[in-house]
């Protein structure tokens, strides 16, 4: 089952769900480029948030419910 919550998130950060073949692998630069370096920061920053809303959402619904 798809999460579609989560398929904005991955299509902006060009996640793909796929396991690469051998030969997609290129090598490695020596030192990382910044800009991966903040869009790794960006999708940290786009998983915390998604948890935090879920955790909201789940207490609210359980204040709400008792």
């Amino acid at each position: 089952m798809r999460l579609l919550a989560l398929e904005p998130i991955f299509s902006l950060l060009d996640v793909r769900g796929h396991i690469p073949r051998f030969d997609d692998f290129r090598p490695a630069p020596v030192a990382p480029a910044p800009a991966s370096a903040a869009r790794a920061l960006a999708a940290a920053i786009a998983v915390l948030v998604v948890l935090s809303l879920a955790i909201w959402a789940a207490v609210r619904l359980a204040a709400h419910l008792f």
